[in-house]
């Protein structure tokens, strides 16, 4: 059947592929971002590609004041009918800039957790009220452990996962689902120039893509991507305090 899905962050790798495998199942889709243009190019890609609806909307994560107002446009779209919401807008730079920088840090720490929680609130408060429906935001893997190669975006995506997890607790009992997306290392723009895509530990945003749209069928509750991240940061996590210091994760 059908459903109204909105994507936020929607010309991100990961997003663009999702959209893909969404528009395949003939659902109706608003693309949100920062740029019209490229909005414009994907929303005309899934029409030609699968004749799909598919509407666009402009998005600011930083501009907190504004977020109210979109949704409501969103919800305006699909006249006040919304199934589906995901939330896959993300900012990383590197360690060591998040070091010297405040702004860099705060950016990265606003992106990929504030931002998102404001909109979780009004997401989270629709859907509980309509007693169904989904929730989809895109954490990481580098939330489950404090490491020194990226400590400062892991802590925004724990702080994300821990957010999750209780909003999941809280909307379970409305029958809504939270799922909490955690891939791994991934060969997107936002990665470029930081990760060797020829690595077997790197995967492509479709693979990842797949992956969501069957954990959204079978109402996961959180999703490793690849599957095998689940593992590594299992053994990641249970690393004595002593022995990490010596690492350089």
């Amino acid at each position: 059947m059908s459903k109204n899905i909105v994507v936020v962050g929607a010309t991100s790798g990961i997003a663009r592929a999702l959209c893909h495998e969404l528009g395949q199942d003939g659902n109706r889709l608003l693309l949100a971002g920062r740029t019209r243009e490229e909005l414009d190019k994907c929303a005309a890609d899934l029409q030609v590609r699968y004749h799909a609806d598919v509407w666009v909307e402009l998005f600011e994560a930083l501009d907190f004041a504004t977020h109210a107002a979109f949704f409501e446009r969103c919800l305006a779209r699909f006249d006040g009918e919304l199934d589906g919401f995901v939330l896959c807008h993300g900012y990383m730079t590197n360690q060591e800039t998040t070091e010297q920088d405040w702004d860099e840090a705060q950016r990265t720490i606003d992106v990929n957790f504030t931002s998102t929680v404001s909109l979780l609130m009004l997401a989270a408060n629709y859907f509980e009220l309509r007693k169904k429906g989904y929730i989809v935001a895109l954490s990481s893997v580098a939330g489950d452990r404090g490491r020194m190669s990226n400590y400062t975006y892991g802590a925004a995506k724990a702080g994300l996962s821990a957010y999750l997890q209780g909003l999941r607790n809280r909307l379970h009992r409305a029958g809504v689902q939270v799922l909490t997306v955690k891939p791994g290392l991934v060969d997107t723009p936002m990665t470029a120039g930081l990760l060797d895509p020829q690595s077997p530990l790197v995967a492509t945003p479709e693979k990842i893509a797949r992956d969501i749209n069957q954990a959204i069928h079978k109402r996961k509750d959180t999703l490793y991507s690849p599957w095998f991240w689940r593992f590594i940061m299992g053994l990641i996590r249970v690393l004595p305090e002593r022995v990490s210091k010596r690492l350089k994760l």
